[in-house]
């Protein structure tokens, strides 16, 4: 598999958008102590339908 190029990033950015909601990142204090540097989770499971798979599944289709 190769690494995605820049233009199929903006490709996949373009095909979710109006679809997929932004979602929050959230810090999380117990990981930042664990790891010893700022640790962020990004809230995929926020999307209106309630799955982090949302994404994938819309550039796969498009793909």
């Amino acid at each position: 598999m190769t690494e995605p190029t820049l233009a199929d990033i903006l490709a996949a950015a373009c095909a979710i958008s109006g679809i997929a909601a932004r979602t929050p990142l959230v810090p999380s204090p117990f990981l930042t102590r664990l790891a010893g540097h700022d640790f962020l989770l990004k809230l995929e499971n926020t999307q209106p339908i309630g799955a982090f798979k949302l994404r994938g599944a819309v550039n796969a289709v498009f793909a």
